[in-house]
């Protein structure tokens, strides 16, 4: 799992480097931080929606959408998932 998302943060830090057209990641981007933290309280909501009866399909689908928001915003700071990762090793005990 790693492997990918290394690769997935790789590919939004392109992004964020070399805005391609029709790039949503591009444009969230460039949409600045008030448009990402809005996204991402959006599929918070959608979650909780989903884990309240939509299925675990759902919440996955869901859960998947916050993630990828989640990095795009790491990505729009200049922080990576090794960050993180060390945050939540820190944390654990």
């Amino acid at each position: 799992m790693n492997d990918f998302m290394d690769e997935l943060f790789a590919t939004l830090r392109e992004r964020k480097l070399n805005p391609t057209p029709n790039s949503y990641t591009a444009g969230l981007l460039s949409a600045g931080e008030d448009e990402i933290v809005k996204k991402i309280g959006e599929e918070a909501v959608e979650i909780i929606l989903a884990a309240k009866g939509q299925g675990d399909q759902r919440v996955v689908e869901e859960t998947a959408d916050l993630i990828y928001h989640l990095m795009v915003l790491l990505v729009s700071r200049d922080l990576s998932w090794d960050d993180i990762r060390a945050e939540l090793k820190k944390r654990h005990r």
